[in-house]
């Protein structure tokens, strides 16, 4: 009596359903190198996180800008020059200053040259911006920005001239100058700047460590590194011995 095999048809006929299998089998382990790379969200992350820092920066210069314009409008309209109006005994008052010079009443005798100044800071804050990716480089820049445009309008639409004009100056404390809302914001801004880059936080919302090494938002702590190496040296002898139980 002869007995046919029925398994020997499906291994050495190559069109057979076994052969597809196998061929859609390496077919599927071949797929996974050819898929892009996950740069491609990263990068897509990195392009929308810019102009949101861009924007908060112009907003937060926008609000103080507007605020010291209303100030100053109403200082000039209800202040009048030399009668002060105290609002707690000698220690702060109201005194209407037009001031030529820098903030706080420095370099009286370059007006025109300030107004340059100002200008270059305008244009080197918006250019740095349009990279920015920090929130609190964000904040800092913003008020130097709102600041240095508060004066700035100053400068070119008030008395005695173009490129000439006397800042308004309306808030005195204590012994210290006469100020206005620009100044404090310029003032408040650099000093955050200053800390911002002691500590080691960077305008691209990066961190420097003492080492010398950068840290990203997206970087993962030295501690859950640590954590996350036992657990797969552990996971390693549990599937070998799964694979030699079956």
């Amino acid at each position: 009596m002869v007995v046919v095999s029925d398994d020997r048809p499906t291994e050495e006929d190559p069109t057979g359903d076994s052969a597809q299998v196998a061929r859609k089998g390496t077919a599927d382990e071949a797929a996974p190198p050819t898929q892009p790379t996950p740069s491609t969200p990263e990068l897509s992350t990195e392009a929308v996180a810019a102009p949101l820092r861009l924007r908060t920066l112009l907003i937060i210069a926008a609000v103080l800008l507007g605020l010291d314009l209303l100030t100053k409008s109403i200082a000039v309209a209800q202040l009048e020059p030399g009668e002060p109006v105290s609002i707690i005994g000698d220690f702060a008052r109201l005194s209407l200053v037009r001031n030529p010079g820098a903030a706080f009443s420095m370099a009286t005798g370059m007006t025109w040259l300030l107004t340059l100044v100002a200008a270059c800071v305008v244009i080197g804050v918006i250019r740095i911006g349009r990279t920015l990716r920090s929130l609190w480089w964000a904040i800092g820049l913003g008020m130097v920005l709102g600041g240095a445009l508060g004066n700035l309008v100053d400068r070119v639409f008030r008395a005695p001239g173009p490129l000439q004009g006397h800042v308004v100056d309306f808030v005195a404390i204590g012994w210290w100058p006469v100020f206005n809302v620009a100044d404090s914001a310029i003032v408040c801004g650099a000093v955050l700047l200053v800390v911002l880059t002691v500590f080691g936080f960077e305008p691209d919302g990066s961190r420097t460590g003492r080492g010398g090494d950068t840290a990203t938002e997206g970087d993962v702590p030295d501690g859950s590194d640590s954590e996350n190496k036992p657990k797969n040296t552990e996971s390693k002898p549990k599937n070998t011995g799964q694979e030699n139980a079956a």
